[in-house]
């Protein structure tokens, strides 16, 4: 596990497939927080051009903390100036993207508006679904066809984001199941 600038980055092997699970920092405290996102931002971005050129398939599962389109939060129009939603940080997504490395692997196959990942604890937002889709499974290219189905799980509040956690254990366990690294009644 490497921590660097108050990002937690760790990653698995398993046969050709490295798991890696990220925290980036969020912005939301003020602006020296913000700086140290789009500090780590710069320096995570070699990295993800070394891993989705590296030949194997990679699954990088967690908090961005930022929504990429309008589409993945409720109220994106008062929140255009608000650290998650600025414009440098949603380019830096949308860069990432182009080079077709790399692919959120939510929206390659769902594209239904509402489909959050984080509600603010204020106002009852989670009973509203006011929220924010900021975590994330960045899939490398050679995974893009593999993904089959893309759900958040509802039914039951855990923690604020705790729905995409859940999902990121079936999702890389049904990943090792179907290329034969763990047998599928694992994830049973």
């Amino acid at each position: 596990m490497i921590l660097i600038m108050k990002v937690v980055l760790s990653r698995q092997n398993f046969g050709n497939l490295s798991v890696v699970s990220l925290y980036l920092p969020s912005g939301t405290s003020g602006d020296e927080r913000q700086a140290i996102k789009y500090q780590y931002m710069d320096r995570f971005t070699p990295y993800l051009q070394q891993r989705g050129q590296s030949g194997r398939d990679v699954i990088i599962c967690g908090d961005i903390n930022i929504a990429h389109k309008e589409i993945d939060l409720k109220n994106w129009r008062s929140n255009q100036k608000n650290s998650g939603f600025l414009p440098e940080e949603r380019e830096w997504l949308t860069q990432l993207f182009a080079t077709g490395l790399w692919y959120d692997a939510f929206r390659l196959v769902n594209q239904d508006a509402e489909q959050y990942t984080w509600w603010s604890n204020r106002g009852q937002a989670w009973a509203k679904n006011v929220g924010w889709r900021i975590d994330y499974h960045l899939i490398s290219a050679s995974l893009k066809d593999k993904v089959l189905a893309s759900s958040i799980y509802k039914e039951q509040r855990f923690f604020r984001s705790c729905a995409t956690y859940y999902r990121l254990c079936v999702i890389a366990l049904s990943l090792l199941a179907m290329m034969a690294v763990l047998p599928a009644d694992i994830i049973a």
